[in-house]
């Protein structure tokens, strides 16, 4: 299986390969559109700021490459916030795979950003496979949230409930890293390369 993580210069790449590497995978960080085309699996991880990074993925085609994706491609963090239609960071017109917005969060009591360990609830999809998956603690480090939609296949609770993933086809997109998620991160991960 050839397994191709996007990079596009908005951090985290790394971390994602060794991940995918714990596993027992190769995976490769591949920014080539001919490369990429070549991939049965594909992750888009992204760290940092939506303008900038939506700045990136077009300045290489990778946009365009992204949304008429038939593969099965898993966005990271900011990399599911772009597979929406727009972020409330910089204003950002994004991806539009997911039609919904990605939103501030505006806590009144908590500190923003969220960081740390939180649990999911309401899990479904092929993602969440395999024992103890609903309540799973897993890593979050964000700013912008998505609202709960009817594309949700996990929730989180911050001050509000939001979608802690996504999927719509062939796509699918997690808020928290699981590649930082210990057992269970890696066991989302195995589920999305066998899936």
């Amino acid at each position: 299986m050839k397994i191709g993580i996007i990079d596009y210069g908005a951090g985290n790449v790394q971390s994602v390969k060794f991940a995918i590497e714990r596993l027992g995978y190769t995976a490769e960080l591949l920014s080539d559109l001919t490369q990429l085309e070549a991939c049965d699996k594909i992750i888009f991880p992204g760290v940092g700021h939506a303008r900038p990074a939506m700045e990136k993925l077009k300045s290489k085609g990778l946009d365009s490459f992204i949304v008429n994706c038939k593969k099965p491609l898993l966005g990271i963090c900011l990399g599911m916030q772009l597979l929406c239609n727009h972020s409330h960071e910089g204003n950002t017109k994004c991806l539009g795979v997911f039609d919904i917005d990605v939103l501030k969060f505006e806590l009144d009591n908590l500190k923003v950003p969220h960081i740390g360990w939180n649990n999911i609830a309401n899990v479904k999809s092929i993602l969440f496979k395999g024992d103890k998956m609903e309540n799973a603690y897993v890593y979050f480090v964000h700013s912008y949230y998505v609202p709960t939609n009817d594309f949700e296949i996990a929730t989180c609770k911050y001050g509000i409930n939001f979608a802690a993933a996504l999927a719509k086809d062939n796509f699918f997109g997690t808020q928290f890293h699981p590649e930082k998620s210990g057992d269970v991160g890696e066991l989302i991960l195995l589920n999305f390369l066998k899936g």
